[in-house]
């Protein structure tokens, strides 16, 4: 028997590696690619160590007084995050939650009981729909119906025609699922205005609401100012150690907190977020315009690279960013495509894809890219140079693939 068929018979015979197990495999080897590489176009913070995280609090006394009284369930420095957000936000007031789940329910929840209708029309792609396991309808009473599942912002024909009524419109801004979609600024008013019509409220879920004024052209107050209710992240693209915060009507936010304390989120205390949270908003916040903007630079690039990789299939989408996340989409399996990433990482330290590859459909695999701090560093030849050394690892990692027995 042959080197190779004994190879191919000892590869059937051997048990398959639960899908469980291998993609936490592959995580783990992320996570350590990510830590020992010399470039990268982000450094998300799950993949830094403890000692790491904790140096986000260096500085702390520039951002709040270290010597006041520490806080106790909600007090001190709890309310001074709240009161910068409400005033970033343009909003009457402001409530912390550990969470956004937890924010997004108390705010809807509350909606309802100030319309009588527990109906939220959402978009089927939305985070409750997608990764938080029903919990409108197990844990707060509330009734998603979906306007749209289409990969694209709902429009206001869908909201004006729709076929029951509904309390609250909940838009999310960028709709990350479709590919950190947001839509045009005149776009987003008539959606806005076609909820009004139907006497419903809006509810922004603005997980990454912070990076989009580039795309709008317009500040964040007024963004927000165009919803009842907004909810906005702390950990995504500000870095925190967690954290939101719900911004809205005083009257609301009141009823809010309230709603928090029901849900287990008055918690004893919870400085080192706080200070994370607004390490934040002084460090991060400012810089993501200029994120933004480099996206589109190393989009482009990308583009480019694989069209002179022979790769003209690929896909950057959207082909602009309308933040400093998107996607990128491959004419191969996602493994081959993970395979590849991981492999570059670990060879050259240069980490073009530092996150998984999913299925997009038989044959089409589908990663998201970001640009932080770190991918600044990097030109457009930077990145079509990335792009032709992940090709010809592609191509080899698609060899071995299609060699052994599927």
């Amino acid at each position: 028997m042959s080197d190779t068929a004994e190879q191919e018979q000892a590869d059937q015979a051997e048990p398959a590696e639960p899908e469980e197990r291998r993609h936490r495999r592959q995580r783990e080897r992320r996570v350590a690619v990510h830590r020992d590489a010399r470039r990268v176009l982000a450094r998300p913070g799950f993949i830094t160590t403890l000692r790491e995280r904790i140096a986000l609090l260096d500085g702390a006394d520039e951002l709040y007084d270290l010597d006041a009284p520490s806080d106790m369930y909600g007090n001190g420095i709890v309310e001074a995050l709240e009161e910068k957000t409400a005033a970033l936000l343009g909003a009457e007031a402001a409530a912390f939650f550990p969470t956004g789940t937890m924010a997004q329910q108390v705010a809807l929840r509350c909606w309802a009981g100030r319309t009588g209708n527990p109906v939220v029309a959402l978009h089927g792609l939305g985070h409750p729909e997608m990764h938080e396991r029903n919990a409108f309808s197990r844990v707060s009473a509330l009734h998603p119906v979906r306007l749209t599942d289409a990969p694209r912002p709902p429009t206001a024909d869908e909201v004006r025609d729709f076929e029951e009524p509904f309390g609250a419109l909940m838009l999310e801004l960028p709709l990350r699922e479709a590919g950190y979609l947001l839509p045009t600024w005149e776009e987003l008013t008539e959606v806005v205005e076609a909820a009004r019509e139907r006497d419903a409220v809006v509810h922004f879920d603005g997980a990454r609401l912070w990076e989009c004024t580039v795309h709008f052209g317009r500040p964040l107050a007024e963004i927000a100012g165009l919803a009842d209710s907004v909810y906005v992240s702390f950990y995504k693209s500000l870095k925190g150690y967690g954290g939101a915060a719900l911004a809205g009507p005083r009257p609301l936010i009141e009823e809010a907190k309230a709603w928090r304390h029901r849900y287990g989120g008055q918690l004893f205390q919870q400085f080192p977020t706080v200070l994370s949270a607004l390490a934040g908003l002084e460090r991060e916040l400012p810089r993501l315009p200029e994120y933004v903007t480099h996206a589109r630079v190393v989009a482009a690039a990308l583009r480019e690279g694989f069209a002179e990789a022979g790769l003209p299939w690929a896909r950057v989408h959207p082909e602009v960013p309308h933040t400093h996340e998107f996607q990128v989409w491959l004419p191969c399996d996602p493994d081959t495509a993970g395979e590849a990433a991981l492999r570059q990482g670990e060879e050259t330290g240069t980490v073009l894809f530092s996150r998984a590859w999913d299925a997009a459909g038989p044959g089409i695999a589908v990663t998201e890219v970001g640009v932080e701090a770190a991918g600044l560093e990097w030109t457009a030849d930077d990145v079509k140079a990335a792009v032709a050394d992940f090709a010809a690892r592609l191509a080899l990692a698609g060899s071995a693939q299609g060699a052994r027995p599927q």
